[in-house]
């Protein structure tokens, strides 16, 4: 089966979106200077695109004497958090053609340590909160400076550095890498995502046939900027002329204030979030067009909620490797069915295919494969690269299947993978660090169903039977990853047993391990 809506005709050669000279910023710059481009509600600061374009152009010419003007041939990590400095830089670096290498500040020294390697950065952006871990994860050779004033380690700040004068938008083709973002920093080698151009823009043009773009659009970034969910937003509204509204942290209460103050017409959450905020209390004002939800699979009793206080709910599926949305439900999809997805984006197919590859009949259940001009060109591994692409596109490893009517409904995943409040968790790595502790003999770590994270981290050990007195508690257990560990990744569920349920082969019976383990509690 396959579920596809047309696709977007050829970009003629005139078309700025295609030109590769073009700046989308300095672009929306020159098309709407005295529109509002972002809003800072920590500081209730705002910029128009004139007055933002200025700062992000101070910002390249400073970072093109820290790249010694090599700027196109650069990949810049980003390790900061949400905060204006973000988009400026995300910008600053696309001003000088090279690549944004956005870091996960939940994830353990080691396993950054190993993204930023891998990635090749030329340069590491911190900030003074990140500095030390900065200069821990930095490969030798490469630059160090931060985004706020000098004075603590690494000590150099891009203030400082003396501008060698204004930096023209550097030409790259419109399939050049934009941007590199890791899908999943629990796992031993972490996947690196290359994303172009081309996938960024399609990505915002699907979404505003799917969700569509009003003048007066404002729309909140709460997730972290480090996340797809975080980044597209600021793409988008450039794309479109709106104003992106940071928030640096999300708070339920504080976020439904926000949301009433700055008149925000949409959000992007994920479920623990938009749980949180009803949960609060929160109403949505008629200024809210959408809430779109992803990074997680959203449970109906949740969604019920949500369009019983008049939430406008887009429940989504989408992949890092997709530049964010495969497919979005509208509401009126959800109030009909709460479980799925929706259709696919304009100019996404969708194949549903069997283990051989081949087409199921509409209504079965296959792998979903996905192909168009959002999925990326292929990872920084060639090996993981050739591993995740067929004929039909890229295989994503999850379950789902389709209707007449074309839309679609996921059904877990082809692998073990966990997914808690729109984190990916490998079990194998979370075992891994698990069974370093001396009074572990085995252990199996599973996702089980929960209300507030969609799922949890869930581990059954089995103790050493000589281990007193190493003999663990959770507690212990817990504290004794959380150094390896990212902090989502840490099991929120421990429960001990003599011996790991097994199949007739003599394989983990993983259905046994989370039917014991679902009703363990925290």
């Amino acid at each position: 089966m396959v579920v596809t809506l047309p696709g977007p005709e050829e970009w003629p050669a005139e078309n700025p979106v295609s030109d590769p000279s073009v700046d989308l910023l300095r672009q929306r710059a020159k098309a709407t200077p005295d529109a509002t481009a972002l809003v800072d509600v920590n500081t209730d600061t705002t910029w128009t695109y004139g007055e933002f374009d200025e700062r992000v152009a101070a910002t390249a010419a400073r970072l093109d004497a820290v790249l010694d003007g090599a700027g196109g041939d650069s990949r810049v990590g980003l390790l900061f958090g949400t905060r204006p400095a973000f988009p400026r830089l995300y910008f600053a670096v696309r001003r000088l053609g090279a690549t944004a290498v956005p870091l996960n500040l939940a994830l353990a020294p080691e396993t950054l340590r190993s993204q930023v390697a891998r990635a090749e950065t030329d340069c590491l952006v911190c900030a003074s909160d990140t500095a030390g871990l900065a200069a821990d994860i930095a490969p030798s050779g490469t630059s160090v400076v931060s985004v706020d004033p000098a004075g603590r380690d690494p000590g150099r700040s891009l203030r400082d550095v003396p501008p060698p004068g204004t930096v023209a938008a550097r030409e790259r083709p419109l399939d050049d890498d934009a941007l590199v973002m890791f899908t999943s920093g629990t796992t031993g080698a972490p996947k690196g995502v290359r994303l172009t151009r081309r996938n960024l823009v399609a990505s915002a043009v699907g979404s505003a046939f799917r969700l569509g773009v009003e003048p007066g659009d404002r729309w909140l970034v709460c997730l972290p900027t480090y996340h797809m969910g975080g980044l597209a937003p600021l793409v988008r509204s450039t794309l479109y002329g709106t104003t992106a509204v940071l928030q640096r942290d999300f708070d339920a209460d504080a976020t439904a204030d926000v949301m009433d103050e700055f008149g925000i017409t949409g959000v992007s959450l994920v479920p623990t979030m938009l749980t949180r905020l009803l949960d609060a209390g929160w109403t949505p004002s008629d200024t809210v067009r959408f809430v779109l939800l992803g990074g997680a699979p959203a449970a109906p009793d949740m969604l019920d909620r949500a369009l019983a206080r008049g939430v406008p709910v887009y429940p989504t599926y989408g992949l890092t490797e997709t530049a964010s949305q495969v497919a979005t439900a509208t509401p009126e999809e959800v109030t009909a069915d709460t479980e799925t997805v929706g259709r696919p984006l304009r100019g996404t197919d969708v194949s549903v295919l069997s283990a051989d590859g081949d087409p199921v009949e509409t209504g079965e259940v296959g792998e979903l494969v996905v192909d168009g001009p959002t999925v990326t060109p292929g990872y920084l591994d060639a090996e993981h690269t050739r591993a995740a692409f067929g004929p039909a596109g890229l295989h994503t490893g999850d379950l789902g299947r389709g209707d007449e009517d074309g839309k679609l409904w996921i059904e877990g995943r082809a692998d073990d993978r966990i997914v808690t409040g729109g984190e990916n968790v490998a079990p194998e790595r979370v075992a891994a660090a698990v069974r370093e502790h001396p009074g572990v003999a085995d252990v199996a770590v599973v996702g089980v169903p929960d209300e507030e994270w969609g799922e949890r981290v869930a581990a059954l050990v089995v103790r050493e039977s000589d281990a007193a007195p190493a003999d663990p508690t959770p507690d212990q257990l817990r504290e004794f990853v959380r150094d390896d560990l990212a902090d989502f990744a840490v099991p929120k569920t421990v429960a001990f047993a003599d011996s790991l349920p097994r199949t007739a082969s003599g394989t983990v019976d993983r259905e046994a391990v989370v039917a014991r383990l679902a009703d363990a509690g925290e």
